[in-house]
């Protein structure tokens, strides 16, 4: 379906305006002379670069196969994300091989595909052993870096790879990650134990990212200094944050969001194979056996703390910085659309005249983001009924 024109609202400026575009060109945009309360909101489409699986199909599964690949990126339409990374978590060499290998083949001979993921995101397995940090990665398959795997993963992964996900506590992790840097690939902190000096280490050898800043870690840490205020203090890294209602408290969120600016701060879904799934117990092919509890709360099963990934997709993320954390919508918006999107080197069509068309239409009700229409390169590719 091609679209001729929109009428919504201005996520940033909040100025009635509608849009016109030809063959997914915006070719005009004018302002609206008349005020609609009624009027939905028109936004860039949302970039989600830490995606696991959605629907109850992963991207870390033995079985994985193109078809399984395409049914992922199709269910991201209805949540207004228009390009997205699939994430692989901590595993096995050989079903990391087979689960990149598989996307990036789906990638490069799927037109549908390619146009919603070309960028993959490694997260782990160079991670801490230690509970917490570790998160619901499988402790058996935690190893320390090696940068021969690391090329044969991205080689499986037809080049694929651009965020690695890793802590830096390990002797060898400087020399690694600048390694990883110099290839090309953004290098993101994530479930860490690492000391001060180890993140100085690795900022210093080229590290850019925190990846989901608050999570995976320690139950109890120590006052100061601890790897969480040490990143928060870093200018030179963007911390990715899930705030989803149940990842961080909204006074978690806010001080961060206040300390590290919004500009230095972009939001994730962390999403699993278990988003959009009722409640229940179910057996994820990435980490065992996980729980979706009734307030869609993802944990490992038999209790409500530990938590295994996120059931919510990101635009769950965007209302609750607007309306918990005070947090304007322009700015919530552009954390999950144009941050993301830089961080990846993903050009989203801007909202201006002679520009491509990713969008999405919605509004926030009842607490709720609620997508009506996603727009990817022009096309629509979701529409609710």
């Amino acid at each position: 379906m091609t679209l001729s024109s929109i009428q919504a609202r201005h996520y940033d400026t909040d100025d009635p305006i509608v849009v016109s575009f030809d063959d997914g060109v915006i070719c005009d945009i004018s302002p609206l002379e008349s005020r609609s309360e009624n009027v939905l909101v028109l936004a860039p489409g949302l970039v989600d670069v830490q995606v696991n699986g959605y629907g109850g199909q992963e991207f870390n599964d033995p079985e994985l196969t193109a078809e399984k690949v395409l049914q992922i990126c199709l269910a991201m339409d209805r949540d207004g994300v228009t390009q997205f990374c699939p994430t692989f978590t901590t595993q096995s060499f050989e079903l990391l091989r087979h689960s990149m290998a598989t996307v990036a083949q789906a990638i490069d001979e799927h037109a549908d595909i390619a146009d919603r993921c070309t960028v993959l995101h490694l997260e782990g397995p160079y991670i801490s052993d230690e509970d917490g940090p570790r998160g619901a990665h499988p402790l058996e398959h935690v190893r320390p870096p090696c940068w021969d795997e690391f090329q044969q993963l991205q080689s499986a992964a037809r080049g694929k790879i651009g965020i690695l996900t890793l802590s830096p506590e390990f002797p060898q992790a400087e020399q690694f990650i600048q390694q990883v840097v110099d290839s090309g690939v953004v290098v993101a902190i994530g479930h860490t134990a690492a000391s001060s000096m180890q993140i100085t280490a690795a900022i210093d050898a080229g590290a850019t990212m925190s990846t989901h800043l608050g999570n995976g870690a320690h139950g109890t840490i120590r006052r100061h200094p601890n790897y969480i205020w040490d990143q928060i203090a870093a200018d030179e890294l963007t911390c990715s944050l899930i705030a989803d209602g149940h990842h961080l408290p909204t006074s978690v969120i806010k001080s961060i969001i206040r300390a590290k600016t919004s500009e230095r701060c972009v939001l994730v879904s962390d999403i699993t194979g278990m988003g959009g799934m009722p409640p229940g117990k179910y057996t994820s092919s990435g980490l065992g056996d996980v729980e979706v509890l009734e307030n869609g709360r993802l944990v490992v099963p038999g209790q409500s703390q530990l938590l295994a990934g996120a059931s919510f997709p990101i635009g769950a993320g965007i209302a609750t910085l607007t309306e918990n954390a005070g947090i304007d919508l322009g700015t919530a918006v552009d954390m999950a659309s144009i941050g993301p999107a830089n961080i990846i080197k993903h050009e989203l069509a801007p909202l201006e005249v002679d520009a491509g068309v990713d969008l999405v239409f919605f509004e926030i009700r009842d607490g709720k983001f609620v997508v009506h229409t996603t727009v990817n390169r022009g096309r629509i590719v979701y529409q609710a009924s």
